[in-house]
């Protein structure tokens, strides 16, 4: 009898237990409000679903609150697509794109100036593709209002594959949540965010989701691309046609040609065909060759040949950002190297700062919250994480199945998720986007990945580049604004075509 009551008691206690335990674990809140964009004369007036998702694992075990922010068409017209979008870092909330190009609204800047304190205007935003498809602002966990919850922690959602899992489950779980999984679906990715999009096109093809398309802004699949590593020539190779078309646009260069398409043209085959040889031959070069390539430097970057003698031909980002307006006491832009700051430091050989995250930062932050807040109404008393990187513990694991690290990232890809989606699915497009201006994520890093893609031509006519006379974030130069929606509205509307 005692064993009995000692079982009894046991059971009772372990089921208040648990049941103590979930009650402790937060609940998910979801809040709605009426928004409206008017594109091309016509006025779309939206349902917005703004907060978090209980996201669970693959037991149905909850393992975060998930931060959204969701645009939905009143009376939607049948098979209406949907894309799912978020930024980068890793560790970067979304808001970048909802207040640049991908919301009803937009972040007025004084692009490529800096911008004024509040207040900070917001305007409709015509660029928005809001007319023809619903769209979901993901936060990752760490960032906006997403959080692990119940057993899960910071390590469960920060790391390559990590995330990939994470961010795919919630795209799953939210079309299930919402009814639309028959509807068109579509990924985008800014910056780290396309790494990411190589990963999640491939994991969500594996559990039978099937994406219409792709889109990469401002794109990396190759981190050797973006490291200057010793030894290794890759990085400079990638990088002098984003460094001549930024010495273009500054005036540094006594040729300038017609037009900058032609003349980044003129001088990728300068890269290929000599550049890159020249590295290639390390210090085996003869004195005469590597004056000639320097000479050759010069005119397209308009950096002295006696610089880059001095650097062995070899100048990393950092110290471009330096060199280019030294003379001047300026510094150039990482992000969009159309920006220039004031050079604190003119004896430093690399940079301490990034002139366009200091010009608009404070716009697009202010503007966001003000917008979460009260035009969303978001409840204040939920702070909005605008990155994860002050989050205790946050320390990004860079291991990823399928590829051999080498303990560094340097050498991490997603470039083999992205091979084998497209070699699965026959019908996948992808709509690869790309700054001119960008020197965070060049545009020759990315068409090196994709030419060597393992795929024959009939999958690589999938996928699409596109280029703008901008930046990483395209969309603060107004024409190019206009471009990115003519583009992507294009890519979609070419993707639903039987």
């Amino acid at each position: 009898m005692k064993i009995r009551i000692l079982i009894a008691v046991f059971l009772v206690s372990s089921f208040g237990f648990a049941q103590q335990k979930e009650d402790s674990i937060p609940k998910a809140q979801v809040f709605e409000s009426k928004q409206s964009v008017t594109i091309d004369g016509k006025t779309i007036n939206l349902n917005a679903k703004a907060g978090t998702m209980e996201l669970k694992d693959e037991n149905n075990k909850p393992i975060a609150l998930f931060g959204f922010t969701a645009y939905f068409k009143e009376n939607p017209e049948k098979n209406r697509p949907i894309v799912f979008a978020y930024n980068g870092g890793p560790g970067s909330s979304s808001y970048w794109l909802h207040m640049g190009i991908m919301g009803p609204k937009r972040i007025v800047v004084d692009d490529p100036n800096y911008n004024q304190a509040a207040p900070y205007e917001l305007v409709n935003n015509e660029f928005s593709i809001l007319d023809m498809a619903d769209v979901v602002m993901m936060d990752p966990v760490g960032t906006g209002l997403s959080v692990p919850i119940g057993d899960a922690t910071g390590k469960d959602f920060w790391g390559v594959d990590q995330d990939i899992r994470s961010v795919s489950l919630f795209i799953m779980q939210f079309l299930k949540q919402h009814g639309r999984l028959n509807s068109p679906k579509y990924i985008l990715g800014e910056s780290y965010g396309t790494f990411r999009n190589a990963g999640v096109m491939s994991y969500l093809l594996g559990q039978g989701y099937a994406l219409n398309g792709v889109i990469m802004v401002s794109a990396v699949f190759d981190l050797r691309t973006l490291f200057f590593a010793p030894n290794e020539d890759m990085s400079y190779v990638v990088y002098l046609p984003t460094m001549a078309a930024t010495s273009w646009y500054h005036d540094r260069v006594p040729s300038k040609g017609t037009d900058l398409p032609s003349f980044v043209e003129e001088v990728r085959q300068f890269t290929e065909m000599e550049y890159g040889p020249a590295l290639f031959q390390g210090n085996n070069i003869s004195e005469s060759d590597k004056a000639m390539i320097a000479n050759k430097l010069q005119a397209y970057t308009g950096i002295d040949a006696k610089i880059w003698l001095r650097a062995d031909l070899r100048i990393n980002a950092g110290e471009y950002f330096q060199e280019l307006l030294r003379e001047d006491g300026m510094t150039v832009g990482r992000l969009d190297s159309r920006y220039k700051g004031i050079n604190l430091d003119p004896m430093s050989m690399d940079s301490f700062t990034d002139p366009q995250s200091d010009a608009i930062s404070s716009a697009y932050t202010m503007g966001f919250l003000d917008y979460f807040h009260e035009d969303l109404k978001v409840s204040k008393d939920l702070n909005y994480s605008t990155s994860a990187y002050s989050k205790q513990g946050f320390n990004w694991d860079w291991k990823h199945e399928g590829t051999a690290s080498w303990g560094a990232n340097s050498s991490v890809t997603t470039l083999p998720d992205m091979e084998d989606a497209l070699s699965k699915d026959p019908n996948v497009k992808i709509l690869i986007m790309n700054g001119y201006y960008d020197l965070a994520t060049v545009f020759y890093g990315v068409e090196h990945s994709i030419a060597h893609l393992n795929l024959p031509k009939s999958a690589r006519d999938r996928i699409i580049m596109t280029y703008y006379e901008a930046g990483h974030m395209m969309y603060t130069h107004l024409p190019s604004a206009k471009l990115f929606r003519e583009d992507l509205k294009g890519f979609i509307q070419n993707t639903l075509r039987k």
